[in-house]
């Protein structure tokens, strides 16, 4: 018997474009139909950003400080009658109504200001508004809240003071309300260009999760990777997610052309024919640090593209995106659950898997439909004929090494194999054999 884990990548979707604050029903219900289970609580729906930075415009340095002062330490269900309403009451309708239908909310966007603000003026609000949100999230059982740092008209050498400052407060909040606060890797604007800001480096990154922990005594703190922010400030992601190691808690998987502050659906920006984003060493360090995570789809400015009428077909089509990555992401952990396993296939998919995985997950053989090479060696593997997967230990299990998954695996079930079949590829390897296989090998046969 092989001890086998519960352990998964939990979906989330972002409701921004979906889901409206005031009327989540429809919303919650095209989710719920496109096969999503998990939704993002996402309070910046209530104070958006750009509320935010007009209330702080409007109200002038001085006038907004007063306001915050009147403001701390009470709820947030007191709202603020200016141009618009800062308030976190919309939320309870929200978190009503995912319940009602069934929809867990695990993890939680915090407010936050645009990245260009650059006054602190509203950085009493902000604080308040956290603490409202912690409350908020430990009343609705969701587990994580990300919440950004501080930054607008705060010198760089008082960032990490400030900063430390600010979250302890929230930690001492967030253990009364059994929350984890997660940091995330932030974009900084420089006149107009965005650049590495807070927690962008990974030594700075693990420096404050690490630093805020142990002043704690508990991990109160966790990371959130936002793959855009990695992307546009030309971050290498394999080398981030391997050193944020068991810290990363949540990856919000956002595509954009590295240049511009957009939230796509993954493999939707594309130059010539090529993805804008490092997917590759996206997945190869989420798939090897073994994440379990929550995976937080952003596509906000795919979906305000699209007419309303194709939302639904639209959400589906984000769904098969997302559980491609959970299926490409976990490879590796699905490998690792079972104490033994065959290969289906004696072609390029199975070298990839022999030079990546062959010798940390050693198949006890391979089988292929070609009768050729039968009683042939192949990449190490003795292959065989695959009625002698009739044969195979109960826990064993079969990994198709070829796209004609749904195929082969029918060909299985009609053989009435009922040993675990599970699908193996090669998209997203550590390594590859550049020369492909024109055709089949036939190395030398035994005898």
């Amino acid at each position: 018997m092989t001890e086998k884990t519960n352990k998964e990548i939990n979906i989330v979707c972002a409701p921004a474009g979906i889901v409206s604050i005031k009327s989540p029903g429809r919303g919650i219900a095209c989710l719920s139909d496109a096969g999503f289970e998990s939704m993002l609580l996402d309070f910046s729906l209530c104070c958006p950003p750009e509320e935010l930075e007009k209330t702080g415009k409007e109200r002038g340095t001085e006038a907004a400080l007063a306001f915050e002062e009147e403001c701390c330490g009470e709820s947030a269900e007191n709202e603020y009658d200016g141009n618009g309403s800062i308030s976190l009451s919309q939320s309870f309708s929200l978190i009503e109504q995912c319940q009602k239908s069934g929809m867990r909310i695990k993890i939680a966007y915090a407010p936050y200001l645009p990245r260009s603000y650059k006054y602190s003026n509203l950085n009493a609000l902000l604080a308040m508004l956290a603490k409202e949100s912690i409350r908020a999230c430990g009343q609705a059982g969701c587990k994580y809240i990300v919440i950004r740092p501080l930054f607008a008209g705060i010198p760089d050498e008082e960032i990490w003071s400030r900063n430390r400052e600010y979250y302890m407060e929230l930690a001492l909040l967030a253990r009364e309300y059994e929350v984890q606060i997660l940091l995330e890797n932030q974009c900084r604007d420089r006149n107009g260009h965005l650049v590495r800001g807070i927690c962008a480096d990974i030594y700075e990154a693990i420096s404050w999760v690490d630093s805020f922990n142990e002043t704690l005594g508990e991990e109160r703190f966790g990371f959130c990777m936002d793959v855009g922010a990695c992307n546009l400030c030309g971050m290498n992601m394999y080398d981030f997610i391997s050193g944020l190691g068991e810290r990363l808690k949540a990856v919000v998987l956002r595509d954009c052309d590295g240049s511009h502050e957009n939230a796509l659906l993954p493999f939707a920006s594309v130059n010539n024919g090529q993805a804008q984003t490092d997917w590759l060493g996206l997945i190869r360090g989420l798939r090897e640090q073994g994440f379990a995570g929550e995976m937080i789809f952003n596509m906000k400015d795919t979906i305000s593209a699209f007419p309303s009428l194709l939302y639904p077909e639209l959400l589906k089509w984000a769904k098969a995106i997302a559980d491609y990555f959970k299926w490409q992401i976990g490879m590796e952990n699905i490998l690792k659950k079972y104490p033994s396993r065959v290969l289906f296939g004696a072609g390029n998919m199975c070298r990839n898997y022999m030079k990546c995985y062959g010798e940390k997950y050693p198949p006890l053989y391979s089988c292929d439909n070609d009768s050729a090479i039968w009683g042939t060696v192949f990449c190490g593997l003795e292959v065989k004929n695959p009625q002698c997967l009739k044969e195979l230990p109960e826990e064993c299990a079969v990994f198709i090494c070829n796209i004609y998954y749904e195929e082969i695996k029918a060909q299985l079930k009609d053989m009435g194999i009922r040993n675990p079949i599970e699908y193996f590829n090669d998209e997203y390897m550590p390594s590859y054999y550049f020369d492909r296989l024109e055709m089949k090998a036939v190395p030398d046969r035994i005898f």
